[in-house]
């Protein structure tokens, strides 16, 4: 039977504690909650790591955070060693809020990356120091420099950055919402996520599950550390956090 975890991270991604309740552990330890603030890995960005707090004070280290037979059954998983809880067992959750943070601005930058390179996108990888997406150009002629340049005019300008939601109909009827090539968001559910960029979304909007900082100006210094090619119509661009070395 597959649990449905209530995401408390759609809807505020800065929420660094909370309390829930165990309603399940899997065979193989896992623990699942009626709700949480742990994202669970998807759409490239990986998921939280962080703390659970038992009522006498003990502490469960979560390594790891992955969805289960579907996409709302949110599993947390205990690092080696750890104690299991009791099903319906009351625990305070803490994440690694420095690391998330890093991962919301990241992942804030990468849809930046998306305006400044309005491609198909064919794959995409977040961490908390480099990150990649892949395009489909055939040969763009795109500069590192000329890339971050229009990335930091996006970032100073502090566009805001905030979600709202479409029913699976509207998606149907604006399929340019979609930027990635190969992967459909998950349908079905009678409504989509979108994450916006700019008032009354102006510089971007796309469907998206991930967490990301409130405005573009939180994003940072970034800078397009390397153009890669990777095949006839493919490109590689590592987005990273600072200013670009001056080489």
């Amino acid at each position: 039977m597959a649990f449905s975890t209530e995401a408390v991270f759609r809807e505020d991604s800065y929420l660094r504690e909370t309390e829930a309740k165990v309603v399940g552990v899997n065979e193989r330890g896992g623990i699942i909650l009626d709700r949480t603030i742990f994202y669970a890995t998807s759409g490239g960005q990986p998921g939280d790591t962080g703390l659970m707090v038992r009522d006498d004070g003990s502490q469960i280290a979560v390594a790891a955070t992955i969805t289960g037979e579907s996409k709302d059954e949110i599993i947390h998983v205990p690092a080696l060693h750890q104690a299991i809880p009791e099903v319906g067992e009351r625990l305070r959750l803490a994440i690694d809020w420095p690391r998330r943070l890093l991962l919301m601005r990241m992942h804030a930058a990468c849809h930046l990356l998306t305006v400044v390179c309005p491609y198909p996108i064919t794959g995409a990888s977040v961490h908390e120091e480099d990150s990649r997406v892949d395009f489909d150009i055939p040969d763009a002629g795109f500069t590192k420099e000329d890339v971050t340049a229009q990335l930091m005019e996006l970032v100073r300008a502090n566009h805001p950055i905030y979600n709202s939601w479409i029913s699976d109909a509207e998606l149907v009827a604006n399929p340019t919402l979609v930027k990635s090539k190969n992967v459909r968001p998950p349908s079905g559910t009678g409504k989509i996520r979108l994450v916006c960029i700019g008032d009354n979304a102006s510089i971007d909007s796309q469907p998206c599950g991930g967490t990301h900082v409130a405005s573009t100006g939180e994003i940072g210094e970034i800078h397009i550390g390397k153009i890669e090619k990777k095949g006839r119509e493919n490109r590689r661009f590592r987005i990273r956090f600072g200013a670009m070395p001056a080489n």
